[in-house]
């Protein structure tokens, strides 16, 4: 943890342990598990202590649904939020108004490190509601000075209509949203050399994407397109952001403490060496969350970005650990086969992957979508080709079916790229 030693040691290291106190004198399941590891509060001197402490996890969110892990009074609580439950039972994230003005602070800042300026117009395609997605993008953009369109997600021809007359020049959505609207944008201006809308800036987020689809979605808007990084359980969108550089996200660092470690071992890991990220937080009241595992993939970059910040950055989520498929004995990622689609000429990033199972062997078959005009000949080349590029990229054969554009679903919130065969 040598990158905290300098400028706002001393600071973060006052939160984190008052964010230990607070969870040792207010949330008596993790002072149980403290306890049993043999450690107080007053161990925790530093951040070079934090390994000391005890993992949590969603399963411990979940079995203390709902308020079981509440560090403050319930009449304290501003508001609440929960993840959408689709794996599991959800999980609720309790606010104080402390939390909501950190919150804030948080999208403020990350807003401003993509070239968010209060002269601009964000329209947050995100859901409201539970989601955290809406209402983060909503104030942080409102706190910085921004206008702010809350125009959620779906309705599509809406949104071009919002962003074409009220001049929208920053979108927040999701990576396979933005690539349905660029495709809507050219097909409405197919005939115009000029950009049919105002925007500057793509931000990004709420599920892992690739370079490749970044690639795509810059050349179907013509603007930068920068992720962000966050999760409902430790405050949602606003963790982490890219800057206009595009060499890894910069944390919250006033607010978080970023570690990686082994999947498997539960061991840190150093700068560099990918592994799963856990993360701290140092000023939430109402769920503080020590050592929290995200199950997120991704490493800590060393060095400083070429933006002239210094501080902690996280490399773009490679996927999740537990998202991870075995196909024929191989570790296979959705990002993997993203990336590999990406490297075929003629081939649209608006791809589904469905697992079956044979005599107990799974495997994996991809439909991706052509890009438009190709004729049959060319079909059957970047089919080939695509068959190739995924073998080359996963070590295993895998059926390849291109089709036409248009042919696959499209989604509104994040995309659902995996379909599991019954008995697979």
């Amino acid at each position: 943890m040598e990158r905290t030693q300098g400028k706002g040691t001393d600071m973060r290291t006052r939160k984190l342990q008052e964010t230990v106190n607070r969870l040792w004198e207010r949330v008596p399941g993790y002072r149980d598990r403290m306890e049993r590891a043999g450690i107080v509060p007053a161990d925790i001197r530093g951040v070079e202590d934090l390994a000391k402490l005890p993992f949590t996890t969603k399963k411990d969110l979940r079995d203390s649904y709902p308020f079981g892990l509440l560090a403050c009074d319930r009449e304290d609580l501003l508001r609440v939020h929960a993840s959408s439950g689709t794996t599991g039972k959800m999980t609720i994230v309790a606010y104080t108004k402390n939390d909501l003005e950190s919150w804030k602070d948080c999208m403020a800042s990350c807003l401003s490190i993509a070239g968010v300026t209060p002269g601009d117009t964000l329209q947050v395609m995100f859901g409201y509601g539970l989601f955290t997605g809406g209402l983060g993008f909503h104030y942080g953009g409102e706190h910085l000075g921004a206008t702010v369109i809350p125009s959620g997600t779906g309705f599509t021809e809406r949104q071009v209509q919002l962003m074409q007359d009220l001049g929208t020049t920053v979108i927040a959505c999701t990576p396979s949203y933005a690539v349905h609207l660029s495709e809507v944008l050219a097909s409405r201006n197919a005939n115009s050399p000029d950009p049919a809308h105002s925007l500057k800036v793509a931000i990004l987020g709420a599920e892992p994407w690739t370079e490749a689809l970044r690639q795509t979605v810059q050349a179907g808007l013509g603007i930068p397109a920068l992720d962000i990084y966050g999760l409902s359980e430790v405050m949602g969108p606003g963790v982490a952001i890219e800057c206009p550089c595009q060499d890894g996200l910069h944390l919250n660092e006033n607010h978080f403490i970023a570690e990686i470690i082994d999947p498997v071992t539960g061991e840190p890991l150093p700068d560099g060496e990918e592994g799963e990220l856990v993360i701290t937080t140092l000023t939430k009241e109402a769920l503080p969350l020590a050592r929290y595992r995200t199950r997120d993939l991704t490493r800590i970059i060393p060095g400083k970005c070429a933006c002239g910040r210094d501080g902690t950055r996280i490399a773009r989520i490679r996927g999740r650990s537990d998202d991870m498929l075995i196909i024929k004995g191989v570790n296979v990622f959705p990002t993997q086969v993203e990336a590999a689609l990406g490297r075929v000429m003629g081939l649209s990033m608006n791809y589904a992957l469905e697992v079956s199972e044979h005599n107990y062997v799974k495997d994996l078959s991809v439909s991706v979508e052509s890009a438009a005009g190709l004729g049959e000949l060319e079909m059957e080349r970047v089919e080939r080709e695509a068959r190739r590029a995924l073998y080359e990229a996963l070590g295993l054969r895998v059926n390849v079916r291109v089709l036409l554009p248009g042919s696959l679903e499209r989604f509104e919130g994040k995309a659902k790229r995996v379909r599991v065969a019954s008995g697979a």
